[in-house]
């Protein structure tokens, strides 16, 4: 379990950041869904970018 979520981790953040900015689509905060519709793209360019970064 621990290697799974070693590897699968910005995945699975990114998705709970989706249902975040979904639950406040819903909820009919507008604004606050779209800045946080963001989030989910971010990580995983950044979690892209670290593993190219590593040597390893």
């Amino acid at each position: 379990m621990k290697i799974f979520i070693l590897k699968w981790y910005p995945i699975i953040l990114a998705f709970l950041c989706l249902l975040y900015s979904v639950a406040f689509g819903l909820l009919g905060m507008t604004e606050e869904a779209q800045y946080s519709a963001h989030w989910p793209g971010t990580i995983l360019l950044f979690a892209i970018a670290i593993r190219q970064r590593r040597t390893s």
